[in-house]
């Protein structure tokens, strides 16, 4: 026998994770908010085939690092929401995992305490306490899955999810999107190319095999159904923005031509404002002016949105942060986000009854 050491070379160390079974049972969702969960995806389908003539939008920080500053926004946006209800169905984005391109930090989930203690139980545990409570709130919530294991531990109380740029083409992202319970988003590539989210959305409308966890924690062979509500999220790429009439009709074509539905979300952030908060506005401002002037497809919009304007760098000194600013993109801030959204609705609240008439 070999006495060579040939696993975990480079494993430092392993600790056994809390399941998603006991994670539930300690943190249980309530029946006001297994509502507020139901109804949200439901609102969201239905606005996807054509049967709700409302916008859904997604809008909240880039990322929560601050409990306090997300539980003030959330009530805010509740209030928000109800008050636009009639013409905008709004869902508070609640991102707690951040892809790098490189290192940074990874979001909540990964590291909750801000300081590469990467105590991740405390972290699944902060993370479903918030969307509980956002739930309880009457207020749905959507996230981006991007670590696999995740969703079984935090599936139940989302309303939407999003697929981001990087992973969009991966097929272990395509196979769990496919056997998720909500909606799902998948944004075109970070050079600004369709193919990959119009490939995504054929693969994860088929039923897929593979390997996972069960809600025991124990690896297990997954077999999903497919999900029919996988739809296309415009981010710009490139270097340049795809959220103006003619990119929206290229991208019309793409998903014409591969047999999907034309249900367009428009990403007012990222490429699509060369990550300047202050382009977003002026995104909303034309895409609801495409909206009035004819075009069907675009069924929701991405806006991040922070209590103040912008962003800051994340220091050792967590004292020294700002309240209520992002330490990932910059966003717009509370009374912008308000405006644009309230103009949003006085302009569509008559056109978007009509839209599909």
């Amino acid at each position: 026998m070999s006495g060579n050491n040939l696993e975990n070379i480079n494993v430092a160390s392993q600790e056994t994770l809390i399941t998603p079974e006991a994670l539930k049972q300690e943190l249980p969702l309530s029946d006001k908010a297994a509502d507020t969960v139901a109804k949200g995806r439901q609102a969201i389908n239905d606005i996807l085939d054509g049967k709700d003539h409302r916008l859904f939008i997604v809008v909240g920080p880039c990322s929560i690092h601050d409990l306090e500053a997300a539980h003030e926004y959330a009530r805010k946006l509740k209030a928000l929401a109800d008050e636009l209800s009639d013409t905008l169905f709004i869902v508070m984005r609640v991102y707690f995992e951040k892809p790098r391109t490189t290192i940074g930090w990874k979001g909540l989930i990964n590291d909750p305490h801000l300081n590469d203690s990467f105590d991740i139980e405390q972290g699944l545990k902060i993370g479903r306490q918030l969307l509980l409570d956002i739930a309880e709130l009457g207020l749905p919530a959507a996230t981006e899955a991007l670590d696999p294991i995740a969703p079984q531990y935090l599936q139940d109380t989302i309303s939407w999810s999003a697929i981001g740029a990087r992973t969009t083409e991966s097929q272990t992202h395509r196979e769990m999107s496919s056997g998720l319970s909500m909606a799902i988003g998948f944004k075109n590539g970070t050079d600004g190319s369709l193919d990959v989210a119009v490939n995504a959305m054929k693969s994860v409308s088929h039923p897929h095999s593979f390997l996972g966890i069960d809600q025991q924690g124990k690896v297990s062979i997954v077999r999903t159904s497919g999900n029919a509500y996988g739809h296309v999220v415009l981010r710009g790429g490139g270097g340049k923005p795809n959220y103006d009439s003619v990119s929206v009709a290229l991208c019309e074509k793409a998903l014409e031509k591969a047999g999907l539905r034309k249900s367009i979300m428009v990403d007012c952030s990222h490429a699509n404002s060369s990550k300047d908060p202050g382009i977003q506005p002026l995104v909303i401002q034309d895409i609801t002016h495409q909206i009035l002037e004819g075009n069907q497809s675009i069924q929701s919009l991405m806006i991040e949105s922070h209590l103040n304007w912008g962003n800051q760098p994340l220091t050792d000194n967590l004292a020294d942060l700002k309240y209520g600013v992002s330490i990932t993109d910059a966003c717009i801030d509370w009374p912008t986000t308000e405006k644009t959204l309230r103009e949003m609705r006085d302009k569509l609240k008559d056109k978007l009854p009509t839209r599909r008439s």
